[in-house]
């Protein structure tokens, strides 16, 4: 039976290895795969010989049919340090099944695998010879070795693929995009149930259908949801206090129960149509629903009609787009992998009742050796790790050790069964669903192949070394120095890295306290207050009175901008720019400098680009001087006249202000950049802005939490209410004791005084 095409719906933001100028030659080979087709992946990358290596291990550190071998003197520290201390471990080290760690001198996780029998799977790595390039510069790296016990190998490969999830050691396969996937939760314990979207644990009392492959896939069904069930999403305190129908009512989403348009009986029977519409059976909804709209048309009730007509119309067309018809498939997991170049994408798809879920793009990070089944293999473990399994899982390569990975995820629950399909309708839906993954690996590689481009042409305008690594890029968002918020984005060789970005609360702007000026720095003084004479700030982007000498540069495709005469403005009410960006680089970079001294973790920008003119540019060189960061470039991109795009000026230190031509892809590229970190920093200060609306004077009370909140609220109706009841009526409320009525009195009445 043949299925419907399946376009990936939702590209995670994974993160792939980062590829080097060494990888060239590998990224061309890979293009040229792609261009002949998925292949064999089997018979292009062979899978390790099981006896080299033990159990789930072989995710990260089993050995491909092609593997150079040298001489153990090959890496330039040697491997005799190493050896010596898993030497001296191995006369603790057990010969039963569990977990060891290879840590290194700083104790962090360089690699954690799992063995059946752990004295002999660590005595392996004491014979050089036998060893890959990159095992033995594990084994150089090896400072100390730290085992767990299991009961079962079982045990082991569960307890393995959690701890890698936690560590991200930096020889194992890695999965980084690991982000929970949303649900569905109609809510129990409640005359009308409501019908929303859930992450997380499933605490909560009620019934759960999912997952959904993205926040675009679980909204789009909850909207159909509504407008064919017309089932409440509003929360049980929106929903006791309405006196009026909302809008999702006048938009036939809703049928209005909080104001009694519809009975609990009704309610009911929509829910239970609703589950069995989630369940799979919406041809069953859908012939109820086509005898009910016959009635009553017969009834001459044709605005009824009308509305059962429309519901069967959304049912119909989500149906079109879900159904797959798959003999054999109800509950089930496909999962594909292809590689090329030495990377991989992993392809996820989700069918529940028959229905496509949706799907997501995975491009985990492990050595460029390692076959489709080893990446897999170690992709599968930790994929399930604390996540909900179907009862079937279809791959399209075998894993390493199959049976015992089912065994393992089977653990504390239903069985799981692990199944690569050889013929039929199965066959052909994994294969649609591996050429999804080698087109979306060739997006990846050819998305990535421009980024390099790209970075090379920032490299070069900006008269760094090439290749640049990371780009970090800060803003700031405030309304008058209210919800004063920073925002960091990151860019890499292979895009956006939103795993790395980060978001800063304001607080000496909050508090009225900032920074003191730094003696002797060049720019603007980071007070509150910016007097006569004082630079302009990002509004203007003008230049400073003596600013730095204008030295000549030359780059691809910029034009040099004469410097304009200085100039002043306004003092910025009600916030100061430059001291809360200076604010946001201190607190990003002492952490850094406390955290990684001797830099070695990867995490250290090859350029920082700040959202502003002059005045911001010299504000983070204070900052960065006051530190002892002085090796980290630092320039500023402030919008051109009128505040046009395309006419942006770009700010160095000692360099007078250039602008890109007009088509510029870097430019363009750089907008980019600029822009994301706007978005990102716009939407922190909204959602502070929002949480600073919602909060109540409740939330200030030790020992008033949530559920003593909703309580009282419940009770009195209001907050103004508990802050003018008296402490008898206080003690009234359900579940508020004397000492917390008193406690709640007293706080009310100290700030009345």
């Amino acid at each position: 039976m043949a299925t419907q095409p399946l376009d990936e719906q939702e590209r995670a933001e994974g993160e792939l290895t980062r590829p080097s100028p060494r990888r060239d030659r590998r990224r061309r080979a890979a293009a040229t795969d792609l261009r002949r087709g998925p292949g064999d992946l089997g018979e292009n990358h062979p899978a390790a010989d099981p006896t080299q290596v033990t159990g789930a291990q072989t995710a990260g550190d089993a050995q491909t049919a092609g593997d150079d071998r040298a001489p153990a003197s090959h890496h330039p520290a040697g491997v005799s340090a190493g050896l010596a201390a898993l030497r001296a471990a191995l006369r603790h080290v057990p010969g039963t099944p569990g977990v060891y760690r290879m840590l290194d001198r700083k104790g962090d996780a360089l690699y954690v695998g799992k063995a059946r029998n752990l004295k002999a799977r660590v005595q392996n790595y004491t014979h050089v010879a036998g060893l890959s390039n990159r095992l033995r510069r594990m084994v150089a790296e090896t400072a100390s070795l730290e085992i767990v016990v299991t009961h079962t190998e079982a045990e082991a490969l569960l307890l393995e693929c959690n701890m890698i999830k936690r560590l991200m050691p930096r020889y194992n396969v890695l999965l980084r995009d690991d982000k929970s996937f949303p649900l569905i939760h109609i809510t129990a314990g409640h005359d009308f149930p409501q019908l929303t979207k859930f992450r997380g644990a499933r605490t909560r009392e009620g019934v759960y259908f999912g997952p959904f492959a993205s926040a675009g896939a679980v909204n789009r069904t909850l909207i159909t949801l509504q407008k064919a069930f017309l089932l409440r999403s509003c929360s049980d305190s929106v929903f006791n206090n309405r006196t009026r129908p909302c809008l999702l009512f006048q938009i036939k989403r809703c049928s209005a129960p909080c104001v009694g348009h519809i009975g609990p009986q009704d309610y009911g029977r929509l829910i239970d149509e609703a589950q069995a519409f989630l369940r799979g059976r919406s041809r069953d909804v859908q012939q109820h629903l086509a005898i009910d709209m016959e009635k009553a048309a017969e009834a001459l009730d044709f605005e009824a009609a009308a509305l059962i007509r429309d519901r069967i119309r959304a049912l119909s067309l989500v149906q079109g787009h879900q159904d797959i018809h798959v003999g054999g498939i109800a509950d089930a997991d496909v999962i594909a992998a292809y590689q090329a170049g030495g990377h991989t994408c992993v392809q996820v798809f989700f069918f529940r009742a028959g229905q496509n879920w949706g799907n997501r793009a995975y491009f985990p990070s492990h050595d460029g050796q390692l076959s489709a089944e080893e990446v897999l293999t170690a992709f599968v473990g930790q994929f399930y790790d604390n996540r909900p399994k179907p009862p079937l899982v279809l791959l399209s390569h075998p894993l390493v050790e199959q049976e015992l990975v089912e065994e393992a995820l089977s653990l504390g629950g239903p069985r799981v069964s692990l199944a690569v399909p050889r013929r039929g309708d199965k066959k052909r839906l994994v294969d649609r669903i591996l050429l999804t993954a080698r087109e979306a690996l060739g997006r990846r590689l050819a998305e990535s192949s421009t980024q390099r481009q790209l970075l090379d042409g920032v490299a070069a305008a900006f008269g760094l070394e090439p290749p640049l690594s990371r780009i970090e890029v800060y803003d700031n968002s405030h309304i008058q120095g209210t919800n004063a918020v920073g925002a960091m984005i990151v860019a890499g060789p292979d895009g956006l890295v939103k795993g790395a970005y980060r978001k800063f609360n304001i607080r000496g702007i909050a508090s009225g306290r900032l920074h003191p000026p730094i003696a002797g720095a060049t720019g603007p003084t980071l007070s509150r207050d910016a007097g006569e004479g004082a630079e302009r700030s990002e509004a203007g982007e003008g230049l400073a009175a003596g600013s730095l000498p204008p030295q000549a540069s030359e780059g691809r495709g910029r034009r040099e901008v004469a410097q304009p005469d200085a100039g002043t403005v306004e003092p910025t009410a009600g916030g100061d720019d430059y001291a809360m960006m200076a604010e946001v680089l201190r607190r990003r970079f002492a952490r850094a400098l406390k955290e990684d001294p001797e830099r070695e973790r990867g995490g250290w920008p090859d350029l920082v680009l700040i959202d502003g003119g002059l005045g911001q540019l010299h504000a983070a060189q204070a900052v960065m001087a006051e530190l002892g960061v002085e090796d980290v470039a630092i320039a500023g991109i402030a919008k051109g006249p009128d505040r046009n795009a395309g006419r942006e000026r770009f700010f160095l230190p000692g360099r007078e202000p250039f602008s890109f031509e007009p088509r510029d892809p870097v430019l363009y590229f750089l907008q980019r950049l600029r822009d994301e970190a706007h978005r990102f920093a716009i939407g922190t200060h909204r959602a502070r802005r929002q949480k600073a609306i919602g909060r109540s004077p409740l939330d200030d009370i030790a020992g008033i939490g949530a559920r003593r909140k909703q309580a009282l609220l419940r009770y009195f109706g209001s907050a103004r209410a508990v802050a003018r009841a008296g402490l008898a009526d206080l003690e009234r409320a359900d579940g508020i004791s004397k000492t917390v009525a008193k406690t709640v009195y007293e706080y009310f009445h100290a700030v009345d005084e």
